[in-house]
């Protein structure tokens, strides 16, 4: 694995984890008082404002942009309802709802790291943030 693929995921470990403690903790505050979908959905929004600018600046170092940011919101959309689906499930299940979150994290996160990276540097990028150009060796025409 290359040297920034690996800055990569370990910056993105590090936003992660700031990402989820401040999603738990709106949420462990919130689900005492209220339904635990409308807490959810309250703590995802809090932390989806940090995570974008810390996604951006830090993990990925790239520049924010209308595409990015469009990008960036759809795969939080689609982490969104996965979280939703699996919170709802874990709690349909038997688990508590204060505690709901942990399954829900364990496969939330590592599909979020594939989307937001797919939206925020694309899967024809260099690690440089720019179009990679390389292309492959041409072959010779023979007559």
């Amino acid at each position: 694995m290359e040297k920034e693929r690996v800055g990569e995921i370990i910056r993105f470990a590090v936003v992660g984890v700031v990402a989820t403690i401040i999603q738990a903790a709106v949420y462990w505050l919130l689900v005492g008082w209220i339904n635990y979908a409308i807490a959810n959905t309250t703590a995802y929004l809090v932390s989806f404002l940090f995570n974008y600018v810390a996604s951006t600046r830090y993990t990925f170092r790239v520049r924010s942009t209308a595409k990015r940011g469009a990008g960036f919101a759809f795969s939080h959309l689609v982490n969104y309802l996965l979280q939703t689906l699996i919170l709802t499930a874990a709690i349909a299940c038997g688990i508590d709802k204060r505690w709901a979150l942990l399954p829900m994290f364990a496969i939330c996160v590592p599909v979020n790291f594939v989307l937001v990276r797919f939206f925020l540097k694309g899967r024809h990028q260099n690690n440089q943030g720019t179009p990679n150009t390389q292309s492959t060796p041409r072959t010779q025409n023979h007559r």
